[in-house]
């Protein structure tokens, strides 16, 4: 990527639409768009204004009729001067105004290229940059949500005081040093340790609060799974809120794996309705069976269904003792038989009672801090991976400060602990790593 190009791209999704808008950022950004467009007047650069024009094809007729809005630098996505040219979303239309941006001597953009830019010029910093990709590809509105506050810097909000603490004791002990000569002592063992603590606490805490970041970000699987006939299906469909599986009193009906995915307190859950466990000597239900089996295992929640109206069979109580699994007493509406387990679910997918108290316990088996995240938390793989190595180094400080270490090689766990934290927010960041991060990014973003 060359930052002195100007680049051009469609910022738009692939397919017709109403409109379609063709993007140019850099310092020719309004050369370009001259060129390439035939306004009735001089165009007027004003920032933050739409001009009409019309776009011509290579015979000079007219092949539509767009808006161009100018956003001068800074004040503009990527901090250069922008043009976004709107046409209508023809594919065939973007296209040639596109190749004409090129021909007048912009660049194609690469995936990400402008968010790029926008970092690189300072607009936004990394942990922002990598949330406008969350935002682009989120699947629920509170998956958005958490991303527009990330790309509002709410992850550098985070870090910033943990950072703040971290360099007040790193310029403690460089004074100390400086001042070695005079006996002075700025820091003391017991002042850095009361130090420490409270910095160490507040980067793990960040940390581990990846675990819920994670289910929101990429969101989970939930197997369905029970003997035949105890209303897996029913539950599944209550569980949409739509017809998606078959459902008959014939045992057996479901034979193969059935999924769908819906949002569940804003979380994407990828539901699966199994076949019935039992032995068969079915082949096409005994093969169902084996990818129920396969569906648990892979899952990252049971949900475990038994018919609350009878009393527990063998399988039910094998069920009943796998790990992560949530015990679920189905056609609750016939009566409960005694002898369930206490802590089953009692619903009815027929009438649909029981099933927001069975949503509310689900949510609490996946996430049972979630409520405690809503202030905030990371959905980066990289910022935990980054902030568990902060913690590694403040640790090894802790045990240095505790046998006496000089404070000169202290100070080298001191520093190795910033550096992951200006690693998150892209200050120490090295090239391949930011490469690696904005190809992931959509080509016009």
């Amino acid at each position: 990527m060359q930052p002195r190009d100007t680049i051009a791209a469609i910022s738009t999704p692939p397919g017709r639409g109403g409109l379609g808008i063709v993007r140019l950022s850099g310092s020719q950004a309004r050369a370009i768009a001259g060129r390439i467009l035939r306004f009735p007047a001089p165009p007027a650069w004003q920032s933050w204004r739409a001009q009409l024009a019309e776009l011509a094809g290579a015979d000079g007729r007219v092949v539509d009729r767009v808006v161009a809005t100018f956003f001068e630098a800074p004040r503009s996505y990527t901090a250069e001067d922008v043009v976004e040219i709107g046409c209508h979303g023809s594919p065939v239309v973007l296209r040639h105004c596109l190749d004409q941006a090129c021909r007048a001597g912009a660049r194609l953009a690469e995936p990400g290229e402008f968010t790029l830019r926008a970092f690189l010029n300072g607009r936004i910093d990394l942990p922002s940059a990598e949330a406008v990709r969350d935002l682009i590809e989120a699947r629920t509105l509170y998956q958005a949500r958490i991303a527009a506050e990330q790309a509002d810097g709410a992850v550098s909000r985070r870090i910033a005081p943990l950072k703040e603490q971290l360099l007040e004791l790193i310029a403690r002990l460089e004074v100390g040093i400086d001042f070695a000569d005079d006996d002075i002592e700025f820091a003391s063992p017991e002042e850095i340790l009361r130090r420490l603590e409270p910095l160490a606490a507040g980067v793990e805490k960040l940390a581990r609060s990846f675990a819920y970041g994670k289910l929101v970000h990429d969101g989970l699987a939930l197997a369905i799974v029970g003997r035949p006939n105890v209303g897996k299906s029913s539950l599944f469909n209550r569980l949409l809120e739509q017809d998606r599986a078959i459902v008959t009193e014939i045992p057996g009906t479901t034979r193969d794996l059935v999924s769908e995915t819906a949002a569940l307190g804003g979380i994407p859950v990828k539901f699966m309705d199994t076949a019935g466990l039992r032995d068969s000597a079915d082949r096409v239900e005994a093969l169902g069976v084996e990818r129920s089996v396969q569906a648990m295992a892979a899952a990252d929640l049971t949900l475990a269904v038994l018919d609350g109206s009878q009393p527990l069979g063998e399988r039910d109580r094998q069920l009943a003792a796998r790990p992560r699994s949530l015990l679920v007493a189905n056609k609750c509406d016939l009566g409960l038989a005694a002898g369930l387990p206490p802590e089953a679910v009692p619903v009815s997918a027929l009438t649909g009672e029981g099933i927001d108290a069975l949503r509310n316990r689900i949510l609490e088996a996946i996430a049972p801090d979630g409520a405690e995240q809503e202030t905030g938390f990371i959905t980066s793989l990289r910022h935990e991976q980054l902030l568990r190595e902060s913690l590694e180094a403040l640790s090894k400080a802790r045990e240095a400060t505790l046998a006496g270490i000089p404070h000169e090689m202290l100070l080298l766990d001191l520093y190795a602990a910033l550096q992951p934290l200006d690693a998150i927010t892209g200050a120490t960041t090295a090239d391949d790593i930011l490469n690696r991060i904005f190809a992931t990014f959509c080509i016009g973003k």
